[in-house]
């Protein structure tokens, strides 16, 4: 009987580390020298999935030569083709409802087949969050949430009981029940590792969801977008995604915002930038001095608004401040101790005031925090802002505008 030997193309990438008295395997990718570290930070997750999955089947050496060589690939028109086999996949009820019916509907035909239903579970970890579902029918009352979750749970009874069927049925995949939270939010706080560390081999967390806001998770150092139901599925079902190897953006953001500039008024002037720069299917990383004093929050914030910007990615390599919110968000300081030895081996741990980790970019572009001023916008469209010092002026010239055909 012939037996198939899968041999790992990139064994002697792997080395030991040890951290809290427990030995990990982790790949080496600082091995490659200086076409590594000239490497722009999410690339560089690129480039460990790739390895780290590498069969020559589904992902090949070809693919690891087309990431490592990106400086050289990003610019050739038409694009390079490469694998990616994300770490995890998330799903909010909406979308993951179908999915969910989907295996179900495999188990059924696998046991019509005469075989072990329970044998069809997701590949990859899947986590889905029941958080779409709920609609405000009480308002400015003290119990309103309990009354608007009473009737979500009584809309939606056949649904749940469904999906808590799902969720003691199918290996590999955690379901969040209703009235937990948002999808992002959940994601950030709970459900992000930032780096896998619950096996023996250490390597970056990463994801794709069926959201297009699924992009905010990139403010905690997470590389992730959004993709549809089918794509989902299959990566469920442990296959890689097909995709354009991407130029990347380098917004570097200095200087220090001023004390009558919010939050909000630095996302809309970023959001505003970067659709008149032209970002569509490209990742954004940034860098720069300016990033350390963002908090996670503002920097998920500026991720999330990737959909209006239009990039794949708004991507925040992991620093010391991603280190201090998992320990506020109550990861273990042996998690947070793995995560941080890992990225320091693998050069994926980012000080943003070190400009000689300043990667080589696609193109770079600069912000001074200081020239944010207050601002307003929407309500439809986040990306026209007008600052405030300007806002009766516009207001005037929308008054005589001619009235355009795309609202």
């Amino acid at each position: 009987m012939l037996q198939l030997i899968i041999i790992d193309p990139f064994e002697n990438f792997k080395k030991t580390i040890n951290v809290s008295n427990k030995e990990y395997t982790y790949f080496d990718l600082p091995k490659f020298g200086v076409e590594y570290d000239q490497l722009p930070f999410s690339i560089r997750v690129l480039l460990e999935s790739a390895i780290r999955n590498c069969d020559n089947f589904q992902v090949t050496e070809n693919d690891v030569q087309n990431i490592l060589k990106w400086k050289t690939n990003q610019s050739i028109e038409g694009g390079v083709e490469v694998a990616f086999k994300p770490a995890r996949v998330i799903l909010q009820d909406f979308t993951g409802v179908p999915a969910v019916v989907d295996f179900a509907a495999m188990r059924d035909a696998v046991k019509s087949l005469g075989g072990d239903p329970d044998k069809i579970n997701p590949v990859c970890p899947s986590d889905l969050v029941i958080d779409h579902s709920i609609q405000a029918d009480f308002v400015r009352e003290a119990d309103a949430q309990q009354k608007n979750e009473n009737l979500e749970f009584e809309r939606n009874k056949e649904r749940f009981t469904f999906l808590k069927w799902g969720a003691k049925a199918f290996k590999n995949m955690l379901i969040v029940p209703p009235g937990s939270g948002i999808v992002h939010q959940v994601n950030l706080e709970y459900l992000a590792r930032v780096v896998f560390t619950d096996r023996d081999t250490l390597y970056p967390d990463s994801l794709v969801g069926t959201d297009s806001h699924t992009t905010m998770i990139n403010g905690l150092g997470v590389l992730g977008w959004g993709v549809g139901g089918i794509e989902a599925e299959a990566v469920m079902l442990g296959q890689a995604i097909s995709m354009l190897l991407p130029q990347v953006l380098g917004y570097q953001l200095t200087g220090t915002l001023n004390q009558f500039a919010t939050s909000t008024d630095l996302v809309l002037t970023i959001t505003k930038h970067l659709r008149q720069i032209g970002v569509v299917g490209k990742f954004v990383e940034f860098f720069g001095p300016g990033v350390t004093q963002l908090s996670i929050a503002d920097r998920a914030t500026i991720s999330n608004m990737c959909p209006e910007y239009g990039a794949t990615v708004g991507f925040f390599p992991v620093d010391q401040n991603t280190l201090s919110y998992l320990q506020q968000t109550n990861r273990s300081s042996e998690k947070i101790a793995a995560v941080k030895a890992y990225l320091e081996a693998s050069k994926m741990l980012r000080n943003y005031d070190d400009p000689s980790q300043d990667p080589v970019f696609s193109q770079v572009t600069t912000l001074d925090l200081g020239e944010v001023v207050p601002s307003i916008s929407g309500p439809k469209r986040p990306h026209d802002r007008v600052s405030v010092s300007e806002a009766q002026k516009d207001f005037k010239s929308c008054l005589t505008n001619k009235v355009s055909n795309f609202l």
